[in-house]
């Protein structure tokens, strides 16, 4: 798989340069991950990184960032 511009794989999923960026400078706090969302029982859970990456197209050839909305294509090139 080549290097992507837009994305890179977080090893469970790929994450958004560029929102990633922003929201690890505006994470001031301290705490684990854990002490901070506790477990998800309500309807609507919310990822724990907003900057994870989703499938545009059926295909699975096009990353999306649903934060940003910046794309790119992964297949073979």
């Amino acid at each position: 798989m080549r290097e992507l511009t837009h994305f890179f794989n977080a090893g469970f999923g790929w994450v958004c340069r560029k929102c990633e960026s922003e929201l690890s400078i505006a994470d001031d706090s301290q705490h684990s991950r854990l002490l901070r969302e506790g477990e998800a029982e309500g309807k609507n859970p919310r990822l724990s990184n907003v900057a994870l990456a989703k499938w545009a197209d059926e295909s699975r050839t096009t990353l999306e960032c649903p934060r940003c909305g910046v794309s790119e294509r992964v297949g073979k090139q």
